[in-house]
Protein backbone atom coordinates (compact mmCIF):
# COMPACT_ATOMS: atom_id res chain seq x y z
CA UNK A 1 0.00 0.00 0.00
CA UNK A 2 1.26 3.33 -1.29
CA UNK A 3 1.93 5.97 1.98
CA UNK A 4 1.15 9.36 1.91
CA UNK A 5 3.14 12.28 2.82
CA UNK A 6 2.03 15.89 2.88
CA UNK A 7 4.97 18.57 3.17
CA UNK A 8 3.44 21.70 4.81
CA UNK A 9 6.01 24.52 4.38
CA UNK A 10 5.78 28.71 4.86
CA UNK A 11 6.65 30.88 7.58
CA UNK A 12 9.74 33.04 7.65
CA UNK A 13 11.73 32.70 4.60
CA UNK A 14 15.02 32.72 5.85
CA UNK A 15 14.77 29.11 6.23
CA UNK A 16 14.18 28.40 2.76
CA UNK A 17 11.01 26.50 3.38
CA UNK A 18 10.60 25.65 -0.40
CA UNK A 19 14.66 24.62 -1.09
CA UNK A 20 14.74 23.25 2.07
CA UNK A 21 11.92 20.54 1.64
CA UNK A 22 12.72 20.12 -1.58
CA UNK A 23 16.01 18.49 -0.93
CA UNK A 24 13.79 15.29 1.23
CA UNK A 25 10.61 15.03 -1.69
CA UNK A 26 12.79 12.95 -3.76
CA UNK A 27 13.47 10.93 -0.52
CA UNK A 28 10.42 9.92 0.50
CA UNK A 29 9.34 9.35 -3.25
CA UNK A 30 12.07 6.70 -3.45
CA UNK A 31 10.67 5.16 -0.46
CA UNK A 32 7.20 4.84 -1.69
CA UNK A 33 5.19 7.44 -0.52
CA UNK A 34 3.16 9.74 -2.43
CA UNK A 35 4.08 13.45 -1.70
CA UNK A 36 1.67 16.38 -1.29
CA UNK A 37 2.57 19.46 -0.99
CA UNK A 38 0.63 22.52 0.95
CA UNK A 39 1.98 26.04 1.95
CA UNK A 40 -0.50 26.68 4.47
CA UNK A 41 -1.19 24.69 7.96
CA UNK A 42 -4.83 25.15 7.03
CA UNK A 43 -5.22 21.85 5.42
CA UNK A 44 -4.28 20.10 8.64
CA UNK A 45 -8.21 20.95 9.70
CA UNK A 46 -9.07 18.80 6.85
CA UNK A 47 -9.95 15.62 8.51
CA UNK A 48 -10.25 13.62 5.20
CA UNK A 49 -6.77 14.51 3.94
CA UNK A 50 -5.19 14.03 7.71
CA UNK A 51 -7.14 10.65 8.20
CA UNK A 52 -5.10 9.23 4.83
CA UNK A 53 -1.87 10.72 5.92
CA UNK A 54 0.85 8.71 7.29
CA UNK A 55 3.89 11.69 7.44
CA UNK A 56 3.75 15.53 7.92
CA UNK A 57 6.66 17.14 6.98
CA UNK A 58 6.41 20.50 8.35
CA UNK A 59 8.83 23.53 7.67
CA UNK A 60 7.05 26.73 8.86
CA UNK A 61 8.99 28.89 11.22
CA UNK A 62 6.71 30.94 13.27
CA UNK A 63 3.42 32.04 11.41
CA UNK A 64 0.06 31.52 12.91
CA UNK A 65 -2.17 28.07 13.28
CA UNK A 66 -5.82 28.23 13.74
CA UNK A 67 -7.59 25.87 16.30
CA UNK A 68 -9.32 24.03 13.75
CA UNK A 69 -6.12 23.40 12.14
CA UNK A 70 -4.21 22.96 15.23
CA UNK A 71 -6.77 20.30 17.00
CA UNK A 72 -6.85 18.50 12.95
CA UNK A 73 -2.86 18.50 13.91
CA UNK A 74 -3.32 16.81 17.26
CA UNK A 75 -6.07 15.04 16.27
CA UNK A 76 -3.96 13.16 13.44
CA UNK A 77 -0.87 12.72 15.33
CA UNK A 78 -3.00 10.99 18.21
CA UNK A 79 -4.68 8.49 15.84
CA UNK A 80 -1.27 7.49 14.17
CA UNK A 81 -0.07 9.73 11.90
CA UNK A 82 3.59 10.68 11.87
CA UNK A 83 4.88 14.26 12.69
CA UNK A 84 8.67 15.29 11.52
CA UNK A 85 10.58 18.53 10.76
CA UNK A 86 14.15 20.42 11.69
CA UNK A 87 14.99 23.53 13.27
CA UNK A 88 12.36 25.69 13.44
CA UNK A 89 10.14 24.79 10.88
CA UNK A 90 9.37 22.30 13.80
CA UNK A 91 10.33 23.78 16.90
CA UNK A 92 9.96 27.55 16.13
CA UNK A 93 6.61 27.34 14.72
CA UNK A 94 3.33 28.79 15.96
CA UNK A 95 4.75 30.41 19.08
CA UNK A 96 1.29 31.38 20.70
CA UNK A 97 -0.14 27.83 20.79
CA UNK A 98 1.01 26.37 23.75
CA UNK A 99 -0.50 23.25 22.55
CA UNK A 100 1.40 22.96 19.86
CA UNK A 101 4.28 23.33 22.00
CA UNK A 102 3.17 20.28 23.93
CA UNK A 103 2.78 18.27 20.79
CA UNK A 104 6.15 18.64 19.38
CA UNK A 105 7.78 18.39 23.22
CA UNK A 106 10.48 21.26 22.52
CA UNK A 107 10.14 24.99 21.72
CA UNK A 108 13.17 27.65 19.97
CA UNK A 109 14.42 29.64 22.96
CA UNK A 110 17.63 31.12 21.68
CA UNK A 111 20.61 30.53 19.31
CA UNK A 112 23.71 32.41 21.08
CA UNK A 113 26.03 34.56 19.54
CA UNK A 114 29.12 34.97 18.92
CA UNK A 115 32.07 37.15 21.52
CA UNK A 116 30.34 40.58 20.75
CA UNK A 117 33.82 41.58 19.37
CA UNK A 118 33.19 39.28 16.12
CA UNK A 119 29.28 40.57 15.79
CA UNK A 120 28.97 42.14 12.19
CA UNK A 121 25.15 42.44 11.87
CA UNK A 122 24.69 39.46 9.78
CA UNK A 123 23.42 36.48 9.68
CA UNK A 124 26.68 34.46 10.08
CA UNK A 125 26.73 36.12 14.21
CA UNK A 126 25.06 33.23 15.39
CA UNK A 127 27.17 31.01 13.67
CA UNK A 128 29.19 28.83 16.18
CA UNK A 129 31.08 25.83 16.06
CA UNK A 130 29.89 23.25 18.24
CA UNK A 131 29.50 19.45 18.63
CA UNK A 132 26.25 16.96 18.74
CA UNK A 133 26.75 14.41 20.90
CA UNK A 134 25.23 11.41 20.54
CA UNK A 135 23.38 9.72 24.05
CA UNK A 136 23.35 6.57 25.08
CA UNK A 137 19.83 6.12 23.61
CA UNK A 138 20.90 7.80 20.57
CA UNK A 139 23.69 5.17 19.68
CA UNK A 140 20.77 2.21 20.04
CA UNK A 141 18.32 4.05 18.44
CA UNK A 142 17.50 3.17 14.21
CA UNK A 143 17.32 6.84 13.90
CA UNK A 144 21.22 7.62 14.78
CA UNK A 145 22.61 4.20 15.31
CA UNK A 146 26.16 3.66 13.64
CA UNK A 147 26.49 7.94 13.90
CA UNK A 148 29.70 9.57 16.10
CA UNK A 149 29.34 12.75 17.26
CA UNK A 150 30.58 15.27 14.72
CA UNK A 151 30.40 18.92 14.66
CA UNK A 152 28.90 21.79 12.85
CA UNK A 153 29.15 25.42 12.31
CA UNK A 154 25.58 27.15 12.16
CA UNK A 155 23.00 28.26 14.98
CA UNK A 156 23.17 26.15 18.37
CA UNK A 157 19.72 26.08 19.35
CA UNK A 158 18.89 26.29 22.87
CA UNK A 159 15.24 24.31 23.37
CA UNK A 160 12.88 24.50 25.97
CA UNK A 161 11.54 21.02 26.68
CA UNK A 162 10.10 18.31 28.76
CA UNK A 163 10.83 14.85 30.07
CA UNK A 164 8.61 13.39 27.57
CA UNK A 165 10.95 13.30 25.03
CA UNK A 166 13.21 10.29 24.24
CA UNK A 167 16.55 12.37 23.70
CA UNK A 168 19.16 10.84 20.53
CA UNK A 169 21.52 13.87 20.58
CA UNK A 170 22.75 16.68 22.75
CA UNK A 171 24.87 20.09 22.09
CA UNK A 172 26.16 21.80 25.34
CA UNK A 173 26.18 25.79 25.81
CA UNK A 174 29.38 26.56 27.50
CA UNK A 175 30.11 29.38 30.19
CA UNK A 176 31.37 32.58 28.55
CA UNK A 177 32.04 35.87 29.88
CA UNK A 178 29.66 37.49 26.98
CA UNK A 179 26.27 35.34 28.00
CA UNK A 180 24.64 36.00 31.21
CA UNK A 181 24.48 31.98 32.43
CA UNK A 182 26.40 30.57 34.70
CA UNK A 183 27.07 26.89 34.10
CA UNK A 184 26.63 25.06 30.91
CA UNK A 185 23.55 23.93 29.89
CA UNK A 186 23.10 21.18 27.88
CA UNK A 187 20.21 20.90 25.16
CA UNK A 188 18.33 18.28 23.06
CA UNK A 189 19.55 18.21 19.62
CA UNK A 190 17.65 15.55 18.51
CA UNK A 191 14.70 13.94 19.54
CA UNK A 192 11.61 11.56 18.96
CA UNK A 193 8.21 11.75 20.86
CA UNK A 194 5.63 9.01 21.37
CA UNK A 195 2.14 11.08 20.99
CA UNK A 196 -0.85 8.75 21.30
CA UNK A 197 -0.59 5.91 18.80
CA UNK A 198 2.01 8.62 16.74
CA UNK A 199 5.46 9.61 16.42
CA UNK A 200 7.03 13.07 16.11
CA UNK A 201 10.71 13.87 15.69
CA UNK A 202 12.89 16.99 15.70
CA UNK A 203 16.06 17.44 14.53
CA UNK A 204 17.20 21.55 15.88
CA UNK A 205 20.01 21.32 12.80
CA UNK A 206 18.71 22.44 9.70
CA UNK A 207 19.08 26.29 9.68
CA UNK A 208 20.45 26.51 6.22
CA UNK A 209 20.67 24.34 2.92
CA UNK A 210 24.63 23.58 3.46
CA UNK A 211 23.43 22.17 7.23
CA UNK A 212 20.74 19.71 5.67
CA UNK A 213 22.99 18.31 3.27
CA UNK A 214 25.59 17.87 6.25
CA UNK A 215 26.13 13.90 5.54
CA UNK A 216 24.96 13.62 9.41
CA UNK A 217 22.03 15.71 9.72
CA UNK A 218 20.43 14.80 6.35
CA UNK A 219 20.76 10.79 7.65
CA UNK A 220 19.41 11.85 10.66
CA UNK A 221 16.49 13.80 8.98
CA UNK A 222 15.83 10.76 6.61
CA UNK A 223 15.69 8.02 9.51
CA UNK A 224 13.39 10.34 11.18
CA UNK A 225 11.10 10.38 8.88
CA UNK A 226 10.73 6.93 8.31
CA UNK A 227 10.96 6.34 11.55
CA UNK A 228 7.97 8.66 12.38
CA UNK A 229 5.64 7.55 9.48
CA UNK A 230 2.62 5.96 10.18
CA UNK A 231 3.25 1.90 9.48
CA UNK A 232 0.51 0.57 6.89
Amino acid sequence: MTRKALVVRGGWEGHHPVEATELFVPFLRENGFEVRVEDDPQVYADSRTMGETDLVLQSVTMSSITAEALRGLREAVVAGMGLAGWHGGIADSYRASSDYLQLVGGQFATHPSKDPEHVRGGETDNYLDYTVEITDLGRRHEITAGIDDFRLTTEQYWVLHDDLNDVLATTTHPVQSYHPWHRPLTSPAVWTRDWGAGRVFVSTAGHSLDVLQDPNVRTIIERGMLWAARAR
